[in-house]
């Protein structure tokens, strides 16, 4: 799979999420939001993959040597070099898994109606 076919198809598949934008972020990435909070992104040109994780799963990332610290070091970031359809799947699984924290987050936030 060609790197922007790679990129754009992660891209694609996020913005069919209920409630996720796209927003233009430094670098030229492409953030991905679900209201206020970002959930990753892309940096298409050079074919990495910004994620905010879980401690958990960024150590299990790291350990592996699939991921490395985030490249501007931003806490609780990984960066995730896509080269490849499996580290497509990859990604995709952990930025859903980033969906539905921001989801959840979001709906202990919102008041509660009353009755």
């Amino acid at each position: 799979m060609e790197a922007d076919a790679s990129t754009l198809t992660i891209e694609q598949e996020v913005l069919r999420w209920p409630g996720v934008t796209a927003t233009p972020g430094r670098f030229g990435a492409t953030a991905f939001r679900y209201g206020e909070r970002e959930i990753g992104h892309l940096h298409r040109r050079d074919r990495i993959a910004d994620l905010p994780v879980t401690t958990e799963i960024r150590e299990e990332l790291l350990a592996r040597g699939r991921a490395t610290p985030h490249l501007e070091g931003v806490e609780g970031y990984v960066s995730y070099p896509i080269l490849d359809r499996e580290d497509v799947s990859v990604v995709l699984e952990i930025l859903g898994w980033s969906y539905d924290r921001a989801r959840d987050a979001a709906s202990q936030e919102e008041p509660e109606a009353e009755t």
